[in-house]
């Protein structure tokens, strides 16, 4: 089975990516650290986010043991990963390697903002994850000063904004939500609450196979 979760920056999508491939003993690939592990090697490389052919390339030659850099988690690297993930170069290349992925035993949770769409249109399940701006904004400030980085609330709701509008509107594999997925609204819900929510809907899905 395949788990398609989907929904725009800071919605709860990754945590609750993870926990249900625990729970399931799925296979878990959170797409947002593959545009992010490109945009940290332009970063690196001092190259110009917006030279298309040069972030090609680099998905090209992407290894995915840098995926578990804690770097690729800072706003600078997720700014630029919004940039970088806009080209549709880009995308094609990762395209096969999301995948490839997806398609290996004994089932598989990839969370992002195409993969209800884009990557994976044939997913038994598909979640579309969202929340507030503001209640997103909070969680991301919250991330950040875990992570001993400096946060200012109202300057991180501005970036998530400006994030979803070039999402949305961005030619190559818009953010939206498929025509047969579930929307979760986890505003107002912890991270157990997002996930029983979450759960009840993979098993439904499960028992009508």
């Amino acid at each position: 089975m395949i788990i398609a979760i989907d929904g725009p920056a800071a919605s709860g999508k990754g945590t609750l990516g993870k926990r249900l491939a625990a729970h399931y003993h799925y296979r878990h690939l959170d797409t947002g650290l593959i545009y992010r592990a490109v945009a940290k090697a332009m970063l690196d490389a001092g190259a110009d986010l917006a030279d298309e052919a040069v972030a090609a390339g680099i998905a090209q030659a992407l290894d995915p043991a840098v995926f578990g850099d804690a770097a690729l988690k800072t706003q600078e690297v997720g700014a630029a990963a919004s940039v970088v993930s806009a080209h549709p170069q880009v995308r094609r290349e990762l395209l096969a390697f999301q995948r490839n992925f997806a398609a290996g035993p004994p089932g598989a949770v990839l969370d992002g903002r195409d993969i209800g769409t884009v990557i994976c249109p044939e997913a038994e399940v598909k979640i579309f994850v969202v929340a507030r701006p503001e209640v997103r904004a909070h969680r991301r400030a919250l991330e950040m000063r875990a992570r001993g980085e400096q946060a200012d609330e109202a300057a991180v709701l501005a970036d998530i904004l400006k994030r979803d509008e070039r999402d949305r509107n961005r030619s190559a594999a818009p953010l939206r939500r498929a025509d047969d997925a579930h929307e979760l609204d986890n505003s107002e819900l912890d991270i157990e609450g997002g996930v029983r929510a979450a759960i009840a809907i993979v098993d439904a899905a499960r028992a009508r196979r």
